[in-house]
């Protein structure tokens, strides 16, 4: 009804695309290329191509950690590139409401299936990555600058920065957390030496290292 999606926060991005796409709903295309769940793209304002999760949220809600029910409009969540002011888990989102347009099913589809196709051929989305690994800075493309720092497809560990887009790290089969994290943090270090400009991870990393 009025072009609304409701949905829960343990659903795959990609699926929520589909349903809306069937129900004759635009708006919503892009998260057919975020490999994630409407949980992680509230938390951290999650798009792709131009889009993004504030373009289409209306409001959501789900417990504090007293347990208590919350709800949230879109401006609540005063939300920037890849940002949200709710503090990280203090809200375990339980659903979402999002705004979509009407349109027809084929071509809402279309745009999905072009999406995805871009997704195949620029993104290493067949290996094992946590995609994007770096924000991209104002004024600037995180792959370039890893790319142009000579990182681009250079082992460190099992660990790798994929030859077909710098921004994604790879697991080449063997590598540790500790490899993850320290090629990331080297090739954070080398790109301000280098250019002056400090990348920020988009990736969320838990606990300590050993």
């Amino acid at each position: 009804e009025e072009g609304w999606i409701i949905a829960d926060a343990g659903a795959l991005d990609a699926m929520v695309a589909k349903a809306a796409a069937k129900a004759g709903l635009a708006g919503l295309e892009f998260y057919a290329g975020i490999p994630g769940t409407i949980g992680g793209a509230l938390t951290m304002n999650a798009g792709c191509y131009g889009s993004e999760t504030k373009d289409v949220l209306v409001s959501a809600w789900g417990f504090d950690r007293s347990g208590e029910i919350v709800s949230y409009s879109l401006e609540d969540f005063g939300y920037t590139y890849r940002h949200s002011a709710v503090p990280p888990g203090e809200v375990i989102w339980m659903q979402a409401v999002f705004q979509g347009r009407p349109d027809e099913p084929a071509a809402v589809e279309a745009r999905m299936a072009e999406i995805t196709a871009r997704r195949e051929t620029t993104q290493p989305i067949r290996e094992k990555t946590g995609g994007s690994t770096f924000k991209n800075p104002p004024g600037h493309s995180s792959w370039k600058l890893v790319d142009e720092a000579g990182w681009r497809g250079k082992l460190h560990g099992g660990a790798k920065f994929s030859e077909l887009h710098s921004n994604f790290m790879i697991n080449t089969g063997e590598a540790t957390a500790a490899d993850l994290e320290d090629l990331g943090e080297a090739v954070r270090a080398d790109v301000k030496a280098k250019t002056g400009v400090e990348l920020e991870w988009e990736i969320k990393r838990i606990g300590r290292k050993a």
